[in-house]
């Protein structure tokens, strides 16, 4: 596939389009694929790129281990070559949601009817895409400071980290070593509303509490 420059709104939208029925750029599971579009972008997509945005921050969620993701890495040129969108009066190859705009040669009146049916259609298909609420299952390896740490305490206070869109689950104490105990937890995201980087740093911020915290797993559902 070929998203065009981006750095563009134009590049943008069209990745934006692709992960509305994709949750990575190739296959079914994070890929270097997922990490070279990653690292051509040089900040978050804007807000208006919904389906872009969420993918970021499930990437980004995964730091430094994105350099190890399966797959051979390839150059961006083979992401970004191709536009992200037909110009006008042509076609837009086998996907004719993006060929709004009808040919040159019609009568003005009829490419104006044209371009307003189409139009029509493509927004009633992507607001039943938008009707599909994306949700992930996290597990949170949350680490206490030493075996003196009230680790009930310490889940209490994970579990006030609220907002719209994030549900906690079922939690456990584990063994770590010399005492200690580690709190594993699961929650429920939509992947929209909950940027996991923001979750795992509203509970660092207990620090008191806890020394760091570790996704243990991460699975779209």
């Amino acid at each position: 596939m070929g998203f065009g420059d981006l750095k563009t709104d134009a590049g943008l939208k069209s990745l934006d389009e692709y992960l509305a029925d994709n949750s990575y750029i190739e296959g079914f599971q994070p890929s270097q694929a997922d990490t070279t579009v990653f690292q051509a972008l040089s900040s978050p997509p804007n807000s208006k790129f919904p389906h872009a945005l969420r993918w970021y921050n499930h990437i980004k969620s995964y730091g430094k281990g994105i350099s190890s993701f399966p797959g051979v890495k390839k150059d961006i040129s083979a992401f970004a070559a191709a536009g992200s969108a037909p110009s006008k009066g042509k076609s837009g190859g086998d996907d004719d949601d993006l060929d709004l705009f009808g040919s040159d040669d019609e009568p003005d009146a009829e490419a104006e009817k044209l371009k307003e049916e189409r139009v029509k259609q493509y927004q009633a298909k992507k607001s039943k895409k938008a009707a599909v609420v994306a949700k992930s299952s996290v597990v949170l390896d949350v680490k206490p400071w030493d075996d003196e740490t009230d680790m009930a305490e310490m889940e209490k206070k994970v579990r006030t980290v609220e907002c719209d869109g994030l549900k906690w689950g079922a939690s456990k104490l584990i063994p770590l070593a010399y005492g200690i105990k580690k709190l594993q937890i699961m929650c429920v995201v939509e992947d929209e509303k909950v940027s996991i980087d923001w979750l795992t740093e509203e509970i660092q911020n207990f620090e008191d509490y806890v020394q760091s915290v570790d996704i243990a797993a991460f699975q779209k559902i």
